[in-house]
């Protein structure tokens, strides 16, 4: 039987009325975790799991997978509208999303960030469709040398990209990579810079550390007058996204697609990650740089996009291999394995069924959100009608019922509102809060991946480039740097020019 073949197999499956009913309280679902900040998928997967140990397989993991993804589309609407991520992924839609919302254009963000996310997340099925096994297989080459190495890419990349100066974007990443080591060490287990307290044994609370820096400091700032803060008004023509919009988002979509489907079937690279790095790639290219966090669409339409994109790939390890490549497919896997699934090389042959029925699932459940989701963007755009002095502490209420819902730890609370006066005086000194976020997600993994690669090559640095997959990597940070060095020589020269060609006029010979 051809991958077509077993495909229909699994549409028969997908299809079935419990099935698409199961699909859609997943999607549902997920889409309100998503929106509320603080929850997410991982949250909406662990509230709904006890739920699922009396249906058939296919059937909880349909509805599991649907919350997952579905909290993926649902993420970006506070996002916009607010400037507060619903989840992790979502920070980087912050930035521009809510620079539009705050022009009359929060309609067209939402509109394009739902399109991107059902070509992102469709897209990622198709590659889970085609190329899992492949794909699996090369994920076993990359070693803790070349994860390391891909980490230290993206942070270099971040560091270009930003907003601020180089000198402060530096600071930020540092701060965020001390703030990682924070906790139990991940190889010891000796507790560091935790002065006894059993709360942050875990490290600092990344969803509560998000909702701080980007949330809180956003009702804070607001809040120093909060009369000039209008509610906008929006008319149904700015609703709909104009017809450069969608040109100037559809090749952020297409790179969006790429980055995000490479980077979720990475084991051990968060899906966060991939936003980060879309966003860097979109500002990079463009031919209007200064747009970006001011509104620009493709802003939103490429770190939304690769959000979704990974969804599909990051079931490429966790079915094939059996390994998790970020937190909420561990659940999924927890899920599987208490209805007598073992994911792995066997998965196919021994229960096709629920392989081919999660996959046509997706198609399915991708659908299902973009129903749901563009026929509430008028709904979702009227929040914006409600005066901020209302709005606020609604908002601050939501996030603190939010994070504490996560875990129950009231700790989590006051690391919130701690990195919310955190935040509010590093934007006051108009540093990028974006960058301290990169660096804590991927702190403690680059940390690992380096003491890995040491432990295994008995303390030689060398090792790190001997690896093809390093050497790439290391390749690129190197051309990278020195493009970067190039393009600073050159506008220096070009200031210099400029200078003498204007003090040459105001001085003729």
């Amino acid at each position: 039987m051809t991958t077509f073949d077993y495909l229909m197999g699994g549409f028969a499956v997908a299809t079935r009325p419990d099935n698409l009913l199961f699909c859609f309280i997943g999607c549902l679902w997920g889409t309100i975790v998503g929106v509320l900040p603080g929850l997410g998928p991982l949250a909406g997967l662990t509230l709904l799991l006890p739920l699922t140990y009396k249906l058939e397989p296919a059937s909880a993991v349909i509805m599991l997978s649907g919350i997952f993804y579905g909290a993926m589309y649902g993420g970006s609407t506070t996002s916009i509208l607010l400037r507060i991520p619903g989840e992790a992924a979502s920070i980087m839609t912050c930035i521009d999303g809510h620079a539009m919302a705050r022009q009359g254009r929060a309609g067209p963000a939402l509109v394009v960030a739902g399109v991107g996310s059902f070509i992102g997340g469709t897209m990622s099925v198709v590659g889970l469709t085609l190329f899992a096994p492949p794909l699996a297989q090369l994920m076993l080459k990359v070693g803790p040398a070349a994860e390391f190495a891909l980490m230290a890419l993206a942070l270099l990349v971040m560091g270009f990209v930003s907003s601020g100066p180089v000198l402060k974007t530096i600071a930020m990443v540092v701060l965020g990579l001390l703030i990682a080591t924070i906790g139990l060490d991940p190889l010891t287990g000796f507790p560091r810079f935790t002065f006894g307290r059993i709360e942050i044994s875990e490290g600092l609370s990344f969803v509560a550390m998000a909702l701080g820096l980007f949330g809180v400091s956003e009702i804070l700032l607001n809040m120093e007058d909060v009369l000039s803060v209008k509610p906008i008004r929006p008319t149904l023509a700015s609703l709909i996204p104009r017809a450069a919009d969608m040109r100037a988002s559809a090749p952020a979509i297409a790179r969006g697609t790429l980055i995000g489907f490479v980077f979720g079937f990475v084991p051990g690279i968060s899906h966060v990650v991939s936003t980060f790095a879309s966003y860097a790639v979109e500002r990079k290219l463009s031919r209007h740089p200064e747009e970006f966090g001011h509104g620009a669409i493709a802003g939103v339409a490429g770190p939304e996009t690769a959000n979704n994109a990974t969804t599909g790939s990051a079931m490429i390890p966790l079915l094939v291999l059996g390994i998790p490549a970020i937190p909420a497919t561990a659940i999924l896997l927890s899920a599987l394995m208490i209805h007598g699934v073992n994911p792995g090389p066997q998965l196919v042959s021994e229960h096709p069924q629920v392989f081919w029925g999660l996959i046509a699932s997706m198609y399915i459940g991708n659908l299902m959100l973009l129903a749901l989701n563009l026929p509430l963007v008028g709904l979702f755009v009227n929040l914006l009608r409600i005066p901020y002095a209302w709005l606020a502490p609604s908002v601050l209420l939501i996030c603190i019922v939010g994070i504490y819902s996560v875990n129950a730890n009231a700790a989590e609370i006051g690391i919130m509102a701690a990195f919310g006066l955190i935040g509010y005086m590093l934007r006051k000194l108009q540093f990028d809060c974006a960058p301290l976020l990169l660096a804590v997600v991927i702190g403690d993994r680059m940390e690992v991946a380096l003491r890995r690669a040491l432990i295994i090559s008995d303390g030689n640095w060398a090792a790190l480039a001997q690896d093809a997959f390093s050497r790439i990597f290391l390749g690129a940070i190197v051309v990278l740097v020195a493009l970067q060095c190039i393009a600073w020589r050159l506008g220096v020269r070009r200031k210099d020019l400029v200078e003498l060609k204007s003090t040459s006029e105001e001085n003729p010979t």
